[in-house]
């Protein structure tokens, strides 16, 4: 059974009102929520805060859930939610969305997953979570695209802009790719 089967029985025994389910479900993945909202924040104790806001809104939408087998997108929408309204709280209005074009020719750089992780604080969070949901979340294109709700081929620009960007920033700090 993988991991989208485990989380769907969960889920539906979690709906059905079973508290141990439910335990384990937020159990499995309660560390890569606080993990996902920690590199999307400036500090550990804004990351406690906003990962309890999701899981409050989890808990309460979960009996609404129709698709338990989609669970990781899910929670993943609705923690991203409540990371970009203590963003928008925090900073004012989102900037306009440019730059989603991709530049043709480049060759893109292999980085494993402790450079990604290592240059991810030097990124704007716009480039930042594509990264973090993709390569450290482990996410399809797919769930990533119904994460940030848009186009799959958006997340595939935004990854190739994203990893341009921390390639650049990277070498600038003396990685080489």
């Amino acid at each position: 059974m993988d991991r989208a089967e485990r989380d769907a029985l969960l889920v539906v025994r979690a709906q059905l009102g079973d508290r141990q389910a439910l335990g384990e479900l937020v159990g499995q993945w309660h560390d890569p929520v606080w993990r996902y909202t920690r590199r999307m924040l400036d500090g550990p104790g804004v990351a406690d805060d906003i990962s309890q806001d999701a899981w409050a809104a989890v808990l309460k939408a979960l009996p609404a859930l129709r698709q338990p087998e989609r669970f990781a997108p899910w929670l993943f929408t609705i923690v991203r939610r409540s990371v970009i309204d203590h963003l928008r709280a925090k900073y004012g209005p989102p900037e306009p969305a440019d730059g989603d074009l991709v530049d043709g020719g480049e060759a893109d750089a292999v980085l494993d997953r402790t450079q990604v992780a290592d240059g991810l604080a030097v990124l704007e969070p716009r480039e930042r979570e594509v990264l973090i949901l993709f390569y450290l979340q482990d996410l399809s294109l797919e769930d990533c695209a119904d994460v940030l709700a848009i186009p799959t081929g958006t997340v595939k620009s935004r990854l190739f802009r994203a990893r341009r960007l921390l390639r650049d920033r990277m070498i600038e700090k003396g990685y080489t790719s």
